[in-house]
C-alpha cells in the first residue's frame, strides 16, 4: 500500500523530532496534579505542528483536533508521572531525558510520554497529508491518571461532551495491540473494638486482632477468585494497615485496612463488596473511598475509587484496523494481548462503553520503576501506526 509507505518513511524521516519531543517533556516534572508546565510545553508543541484545534478543559486535559469528519476517533496518552522514590536507584538524574544508544531515559519516557511523542509526530504527518476524512482526530494529552485513572476521560466525556465513537490507548504495550484489562477498586474496612489498660488486655477487644484475623482471610480469599480466559485471574491484596486507641498504655478500640482489588471479566463493585461482607460478617464496616484530590487548574471533581473492568472480542473491527495497520506498515501480523496494568480504559470502554485498544511504544515492566526507558524504534513505529490508523479504519 503506496499510503502505508509513505507514513512510514515520514515517521522515520521525523525520528529525531519525536526523540527531542520526548527528551523536552521528560525533562519537565509532572507529577499528579502538577502537569500544568509539561500541558504548555506540548501546546506549544501542537501548535507548531499546525493541529486545527488546540485548547485545555477545566480539569487542565490538552485536547488537539486534526480533521472535522463525522465520526470521532480519539488517541489518549497521561502525561503526568509517579514520583522518582529513591534517586540512588536511578544511574541517571530521572528528569535528565538522556538520548543514549537507541533508548530515551528518565521518569515517565515509558508510562507514558513516550506514547504522547508518538502522538504528536503523527498529528504533524497527518497535517502534511492533508487529512480530510472520515473522522474528527482528537489527541487528548491527559491529567490525574497515575492516581486516579479514567477521571480525566470521565470529565470529557460527561462535562465536556467529547464522545469518541472508537478510542485508542497510547500506554507502553510493547508495540502489541491490546483489548483490555482487569479493573480495580479500593476499599476501606473499618473494625470497632473495646478499649482496655494494656496491663489487662483481657478486659478488652483488640481491634488490631480483629484486622489481622481478617487479614489471613483476605490473603486466603485471594486464592479463590475467579479467573477469566483473556483477563487472567482477579486479586486481592491488604496493601495498608493502621490502628487508634485512647493511648499507646491501651487496648486499641478502631482497627482499619486498605484494599487493593483486581477485578477480572463478570466482577463488580457489587460483587467485591458483597465477597468481603460475606466473609468478614456485618459487624465490620466497608466503604469505597473517594478521590478528592484537585487538578492543577484548582478543580475539585471526585470520583469512587471505582474503575470498572473492560475488554472487546478479538474480531472487533476496530482491532481488525488495528492488525491491519501494522501488517501494512512492518511485514508482520500484530500480537494481540491484554494490559496486567490499569489505563484510561477503564472510563472510556469500562465505564461509557466506546470501543478501544491499546498500543503504545515501551514495555509495561519499564513503568513505576528507576531507570525508565524507552526504545527509539518503538517511538518511530507508534507514530506511523498512530498516522495511518484513521485510513484503514475508514475502508471498515
Amino acid at each position: 500500500m503506496e499510503l502505508a509507505e509513505k507514513i512510514r518513511k515520514k515517521a522515520e524521516e521525523y525520528r529525531e523530532y519525536t526523540v527531542g519531543n520526548l527528551s523536552d517533556i521528560v525533562k519537565i516534572p509532572s507529577v499528579t496534579c502538577n502537569e500544568k508546565k509539561v500541558i504548555e510545553k506540548i501546546k506549544t508543541m501542537l501548535k507548531e505542528a499546525r493541529f486545527d484545534e488546540v485548547r485545555v478543559d477545566g480539569l487542565g486535559n490538552l485536547i488537539g483536533r486534526i480533521g472535522k469528519g463525522r465520526k470521532i476517533l480519539a488517541f489518549d496518552a497521561h502525561i503526568d508521572t509517579v514520583a522518582h522514590g529513591d534517586k540512588l536507584q536511578w544511574e541517571n538524574d530521572p528528569f535528565s531525558g538522556e538520548v543514549k544508544d537507541g533508548w530515551v531515559f528518565g521518569l515517565g519516557s515509558a508510562d507514558q510520554k513516550g506514547g504522547a511523542a508518538a502522538m504528536i509526530t503523527s498529528g504533524r504527518i497527518l497535517k502534511e497529508l492533508s487529512y480530510k476524512g472520515d473522522f474528527s482526530l482528537y489527541f487528548t494529552f491527559t491529567v490525574m491518571e497515575e492516581d486516579c485513572d479514567g477521571l480525566c476521560w470521565k470529565y470529557l466525556i460527561e462535562e465536556e461532551k467529547l464522545v469518541p465513537d472508537m478510542a485508542v490507548s497510547t500506554e507502553p504495550s510493547n508495540l502489541k495491540i491490546t483489548r483490555g484489562h482487569r479493573g480495580r477498586m479500593e476499599m476501606d474496612v473499618h473494625f470497632k473494638g473495646r478499649s482496655a489498660h494494656g496491663s489487662a488486655p483481657e478486659r478488652g477487644d483488640n481491634a488490631i486482632y480483629k484486622a489481622a484475623d481478617a487479614a489471613l482471610k483476605i490473603k486466603n480469599l485471594n486464592e479463590r477468585l475467579k479467573s477469566d480466559d483473556f483477563l487472567g485471574k482477579g486479586s486481592i491484596a491488604v496493601t495498608s494497615i493502621s490502628s487508634e486507641g485512647v493511648s499507646l498504655c491501651a487496648i486499641p478500640d478502631r482497627s482499619s485496612f486498605h484494599l487493593d482489588r483486581r477485578l477480572t471479566w463478570g466482577e463488580t463493585k457489587e460483587s467485591a463488596m458483597g465477597e468481603i461482607s460475606r466473609l468478614l460478617g456485618k459487624e465490620v464496616e466497608i466503604e469505597i473511598p473517594q478521590f478528592n484530590s484537585r487538578s492543577y487548574t484548582g478543580l475539585l471533581y471526585p470520583q469512587e475509587m471505582y474503575f470498572p473492568t473492560w475488554k472487546i472480542p478479538e474480531d472487533h473491527p476496530l482491532v481488525h484496523a488495528g492488525d491491519e495497520t501494522f501488517s501494512l506498515l512492518f511485514g508482520e501480523k500484530a500480537i494481540v494481548d491484554r494490559w496486567t496494568f490499569s489505563t484510561n480504559g477503564v472510563a472510556i470502554c469500562g465505564r461509557h462503553r466506546i470501543p478501544t485498544i491499546g498500543f503504545g511504544p515501551g514495555e509495561e515492566k519499564y513503568a513505576h520503576a528507576p531507570n525508565e526507558k524507552i526504545q527509539i524504534e518503538h517511538l518511530e513505529k507508534a507514530s506511523a501506526f498512530y498516522a495511518l490508523l484513521p485510513f484503514i479504519l475508514e475502508r471498515k
